[in-house]
């Protein structure tokens, strides 16, 4: 490994220990309003590193919930579309035939849905709620990890050991778990490292509209938010959650790449 994608593993440890450390071990919280504090530059009095909001809430504990929070809706989006896509297209590629058709149409017809209306949708019909931007985020990532399993199980349904546990009367069903799925972990693993920064960018995306986390919960898109509205009078409000995100987003896909490059290899 070079001497950058090591720096982008320790940059994101960094930033992960972080996420996890600094609300631990600060004074403060992330939600509760200090009218005497308010707009603080970085100071050492009272711990407030780097300063306050407009409401006299620590920015550096808010940071950190905002990290832990883009965090967390990425890696538990990620998961959800890693669920649903491998065992769509492990079973599409592996029947193959009507079956595969009919799902791959299914897939077609979903992706001609738009992402943003359908999210602002379903805060219409089940409010505003953190579970819902998993679940909404993670019902359309799926999609391409699907197509990418399929075309993987295709080419793996004709290994020798596969047709061995076939003729051996293996169920189709223990032979996509024993056998099929194994060698897909590696695919997998690299989708997942270069999925994790587009569910990150899309998470503060909606954010910033207002349709992801709520207040008095922060992510990073809040934090952005809050930011542009001051960005001339405080920058800083916006300068830190940017520069989070974009090195969130940078080591994320600086691995990906790596991991990705060493596979194909």
């Amino acid at each position: 490994m070079s001497a950058l994608p090591r720096v982008s593993v320790v940059l994101l440890l960094v930033l992960v220990a972080g996420a996890i450390v600094v609300p631990w071990i600060s004074p403060h919280d992330y939600f509760t309003p200090d009218w005497d504090a308010t707009d603080l530059p970085p100071t050492f009095a009272g711990w407030h590193l780097l300063g306050t909001d407009d409401l006299g809430r620590d920015l550096l504990v808010r940071l950190a919930w905002s990290c832990r929070i883009s965090l967390l809706v990425a890696l538990a989006a990620s998961l959800i579309s890693l669920t649903i896509g491998v065992a769509w297209g492990a079973v599409a590629g592996y029947r193959g035939g009507r079956v595969d058709a009919f799902m791959m149409r299914t897939v077609d017809v979903l992706y001609s849905v738009p992402f943003t209306p359908l999210v602002v949708v379903l805060t219409v019909l089940f409010g505003r709620d953190l579970v819902l931007l998993f679940v909404a985020i993670g019902a359309v990532s799926w999609l391409d990890v699907a197509r990418m399993v399929r075309a993987q199980t295709q080419g793996l349904a004709q290994r020798e050991f596969v047709i061995a546990a076939e003729v051996a009367g293996v169920h189709p069903a223990a032979i996509l778990w024993r056998h099929i799925a194994p060698n897909l972990a590696g695919v997998v693993i690299v989708w997942l490292t270069l999925t994790i920064p587009t569910v990150i960018l899309t998470e503060a995306f909606l954010s910033y509209l207002g349709l992801g986390a709520q207040s008095p919960l922060t992510s990073l898109g809040v934090m952005l938010a809050d930011g542009a509205a001051q960005m001339r009078s405080r920058p800083l409000l916006l300068l830190c959650p940017a520069l989070v995100l974009i090195a969130l987003v940078y080591c994320c896909n600086r691995i990906g790449d790596v991991l990705r490059a060493r596979h194909g290899n």
